[in-house]
């Protein structure tokens, strides 16, 4: 019998970023829901809240797994903040968390998400992220990449 659990994927990515970035971060979260999955994120700002936003205007969930230990932190657009108190270690629960991974440029947080996501075999999807080899899936649309990264997480499941 088929899962009837819902795909989760992880968008990551830059905590400060510009417009442009967020819009497309927003894009991906937007087609995540539409396409009934969940957004999972570090909870904050940058990439992390556009792909929230996104979600919530199509009516999506969104899961934010915070550095903080505080739930009050995360942006307005989580719906279940997970308050952690454990800086950057929590990144290795926003991919664990997820089925597949679409990562945004970003600095070291971002690179040791991608990383942790390969070593627990998870899908990673790159929109003009780092590069690093061939196990990451590189690809510039956004929305090719929300598309990609739903069917590889379906497969998965």
């Amino acid at each position: 019998m088929p899962s009837q659990r819902k795909p989760i994927i992880a968008i990551i990515g830059a905590s400060k970023c510009s417009k442009k970035l967020r819009d497309m971060a927003a894009v991906v979260g937007k087609y995540v829901a539409e396409n009934e999955g969940v957004v999972v994120c570090g909870g904050m700002g940058g990439i992390m809240e556009g792909a929230a936003r996104g979600a919530k205007e199509a009516g999506g969930t969104t899961i934010g797994i915070l550095p903080t230990a505080d739930r009050a932190d995360a942006n307005e657009y989580i719906d279940y903040a997970i308050p952690t108190g454990f800086g950057e270690a929590r990144n290795i629960l926003v991919v664990r968390t997820a089925d597949a991974v679409l990562a945004f440029p970003g600095k070291f947080g971002t690179l040791s998400e991608m990383a942790f996501a390969l070593q627990a075999r998870k899908p990673v999807i790159s929109i003009s992220a780092w590069k690093l080899g061939d196990e990451i899936i590189q690809m510039e649309d956004p929305l090719e990449a929300a598309e990609k990264a739903m069917a590889l997480a379906r497969e998965s499941m």
